[in-house]
């Protein structure tokens, strides 16, 4: 029996798969919904988690449950491309909870400090390749290798004020990156799932106050916008010039594309990124600096856009349908928009000081002002839904970079505690509707 609470990274022995395992001692259907007072454990893949449980209520929403994702996930080969990032960091410690034999290939973190390192990313890993994605023989090499069941390509250059900088790189990388990978599955020819995660910048933005659909014009007025049209409209030719559902029963890839934005979370220190000036000037004791304070954002959590990548994949592995080879939008719910100078004062509300200052120019490169997702269709055909408010997402996401900055050690146990309790929301459809209800159970049924 584990300790009600430990949680940690270790793999014994990489070699092997470990699927996912319940403690004998829970006798309900849900690995969550244990007895308050007992003392049964979940392990998953060489973790160990034993979170005190709470008492729920079962949601309205008829959602892909984490441990749907868990069968569907456990012992297979999941192949992540910019596992050194931020989103694929927290993306790599999930899947090795889950029980996934993950498999990374990336660049070295190009911050310092960065999540991968400090959260220990490396050791959950069965395989982990060091190289970039515009090299194909090395990727080539690396999918041939290692015969991936999933394969979630993140990898990119995600910066739109880097990609005024060097705008070549930005679409060589973004473009050019993902038409590799699908070159190559295509040239290995093996099953397998592929998620391909652009942004919700590929839309045509006419700063209109309602949220993009999967099915509204692709555009972008900077380069890195644009880079992710682009690679949209590559992962569109490739799907039906190759990978038609329907007519590649030799090869049964299936490609689906992924487009979230304005993600927050404890491990981004990558340049220009709000949250991560914020907690620097809370460390550095100076107001933070802000471009464009007035700018409205659908903020979110760091793990509402992962759960929706693996609740993508998941289905894909266990019940593979043409129905999942489209785009899927993820974002917050109606209402957790925020402007930037509305995200900084909770955010140093939640510090418990600090404070920011407007450092905008008149011709500062362009940056959209407003953009929000319409998530109908995840919400209505996936069943996935976000599970934090965005109150609640910058409560973590500041009290994750203080407790880090007092102790750096803590990090790996820092993420996997937000993924057990965010899982736990999951299971139990912990989602505070508030006045979000009503049009939450509007959305659904209009997907449906």
């Amino acid at each position: 029996m584990f300790v009600d609470g430990d949680i940690y990274c270790k793999f014994h022995d990489k070699t092997r798969s470990m699927p996912l395992a319940i403690d004998d001692s829970a006798t309900t259907d849900s690995p969550f919904d244990v007895d308050p007072d007992s003392s049964s454990a979940i392990r998953y893949a060489g973790m160990k988690c034993a979170p005190k449980a709470q008492s729920r209520t079962l949601a309205w929403m008829p959602g892909l449950m984490i441990q749907e994702i868990a069968a569907a996930l456990a012992n297979k080969t999941v192949f992540v491309t910019g596992h050194t990032g931020f989103k694929g960091s927290w993306l790599a410690l999930w899947l090795a909870r889950l029980g996934a034999r993950v498999v990374g290939y990336a660049l070295p973190p190009n911050t310092q400090p960065n999540n991968f390192t400090a959260s220990g990313v490396r050791e959950c890993l069965a395989d982990h390749f060091e190289a970039d994605v515009r090299d194909i023989s090395a990727l080539g090499q690396a999918l041939y290798k290692t015969k991936p069941d999933v394969v979630l390509h993140l990898a990119a250059q995600p910066l739109v004020r880097a990609s005024y900088a060097d705008p070549r790189t930005t679409f060589e990388v973004n473009v050019n990156g993902t038409i590799n990978v699908l070159d190559c599955l295509r040239t290995i020819g093996r099953p397998c799932a592929v998620v391909c995660i652009t942004t919700d910048k590929c839309y045509e933005n006419r700063e209109q106050v309602w949220g993009y659909r999967e099915t509204d014009s692709l555009g972008g007025y900077d380069p890195y916008s644009a880079s992710k049209a682009a690679t949209e409209i590559a992962v569109s030719s490739y799907r039906q010039s190759f990978f038609p559902f329907d007519r590649s029963l030799y090869t049964r890839v299936s490609i689906a594309t992924a487009r979230a934005g304005n993600v927050i979370g404890g491990g981004d220190w990558a340049a220009d990124r709000i949250v991560t000036e914020l907690a620097r000037a809370a460390v550095d004791g100076r107001p933070g600096e802000l471009r464009n304070p007035a700018a409205l954002r659908p903020w979110q959590h760091v793990l509402e856009p992962l759960a929706g990548y693996l609740s993508l994949a998941a289905k894909m592995v266990a019940s593979p349908s043409a129905q999942w080879c489209e785009a899927w939008n993820f974002g917050p719910l109606p209402g957790d928009e925020l402007p930037v100078g509305a995200l900084a004062d909770r955010f140093f509300a939640a510090w418990g000081t600090g404070g920011w200052r407007n450092v905008g120019e008149p011709n500062q490169p362009h940056e959209a002002g407003l953009l929000k997702l319409c998530i109908d269709k995840a919400v209505g055909r996936l069943g996935w839904r976000p599970q934090w408010r965005v109150g609640e997402a910058i409560e973590r996401t500041a009290s994750w970079f203080r407790n880090y900055y007092a102790d750096p050690a803590g990090a790996q146990r820092a993420c996997l505690q937000e993924i057990a309790e965010y899982e736990r929301a999951m299971a139990a459809g912990t989602y505070q509707h508030n006045d979000s209800t009503a049009s939450s159970r509007a959305a659904v049924a209009r997907a449906a």
